[in-house]
């Protein structure tokens, strides 16, 4: 083992940072984390959100010797699937990536995970595609996936001209997700025959105000099967597979663009990221941002010199992704 991933309550977090604090780790700023503590063979961080991740060669010695008796108060390790037997269950496991990155397509991945499979890829570091900063770790493990004997993955990416006039049709990034999560939902029952057991649901992310949304873009296939959607959702690991695959692919996308146009295209939305468009319409032409970027962002507005839209109303309960 050299990756853990729990969620914590309050008092659990209290109990380990003080363990932390009083042992021989040095502090570490890591973006999102209340604290992150690291020392030569582990690193534990847990973040604002309750997640503690653990990782290093020192990780099984740490969770069974200091984890558990100190901190859980309790007895896990290797007991996941007693305790949680659904978590064995065949399913389906959809995400996305580039939905806030400015520039390259959307992508958008399924995994279908049985027992076996899961139970190769135990220690092997799965985790939701955010937690991982590496671009190089990314592909590894996208590689780990889609190679492991019994896994079944699809990805669809909508490229930024398709991307574009789906948004100039329909005025929703939200619409574009349950169209590209129904797709790929589809494809995948589509090699249903390489399935053993079939899945019993699928489970993504509700980035939507409504789980209507995508329910309502399922197809015939797709709406024979349970569909769960929940915020966090990568927390299942059939869903944080497909954040890895969609992730991958996004980052291969990006690189590609980036050599076929000679400049390097970053990620997100940033001032750096406004700075490169704007060379970018010197060198190529305001023509060209639409081939490699998404234009309802309000940086292509500010990159075009065109006078911003009014910022919608926020509410809380709406996850838009439609742009900085």
């Amino acid at each position: 083992m050299t990756t853990y991933t729990a969620k914590l309550k309050e008092e659990e977090g209290r109990r380990l940072e003080a363990v932390v604090q009083g042992g021989t780790f040095q502090s570490r700023q890591v973006p999102h984390a209340r604290f992150c503590a690291v020392k030569p063979d582990l690193s534990v961080t847990y973040y604002e959100s309750g997640k503690v991740v653990i990782q290093g060669k020192g990780t099984k010695e740490f969770v069974e010797f200091v984890m558990e008796p100190l901190v859980l108060l309790s007895v896990r390790e290797g007991y996941e699937d007693f305790l949680d037997p659904a978590r064995l269950d065949p399913r389906l496991g959809v995400d996305e990536s580039g939905k806030g990155d400015f520039f390259g397509p959307m992508c958008v991945a399924g995994v279908y995970v049985n027992a076996e499979v899961l139970a190769a890829w135990k220690g092997v570091g799965i985790r939701d595609s955010k937690n991982i900063t590496s671009d190089a770790q990314v592909g590894r493990l996208a590689k780990v996936i889609r190679e492991t004997r019994g896994c079944v993955w699809n990805v669809v990416a909508i490229g930024n001209e398709a991307y574009n006039r789906m948004h100039a049709a329909n005025g929703s990034v939200n619409r574009i997700l349950a169209w590209g999560h129904a797709r790929v939902i589809e494809n995948l029952l589509g090699q249903a025959h390489r399935m053993s057991p079939p899945p019993v649901r699928a489970v993504s992310d509700q980035f939507a105000a409504s789980k209507d949304t995508l329910e309502k873009a399922l197809m015939k296939a797709g709406r024979s099967l349970e569909l769960v959607q929940r915020h966090k959702a990568e927390e299942d690991i059939a869903v944080a597979a497909a954040s890895i695959l969609a992730r991958d692919e996004y980052v291969t996308r990006l690189r590609s663009l980036g050599e076929q146009h000679g400049m390097e295209l970053p990620k997100g939305a940033s001032e750096r990221v406004e700075q490169v468009a704007r060379d970018f319409v010197a060198r190529h032409g305001a023509d060209a941002l639409p081939k490699v970027a998404k234009m309802h962002f309000r940086t292509s507005y500010r990159v075009l010199g065109l006078p911003e839209p009014p910022r919608e109303e926020w509410r809380p309960s709406k996850r838009s992704g439609d742009g900085a």
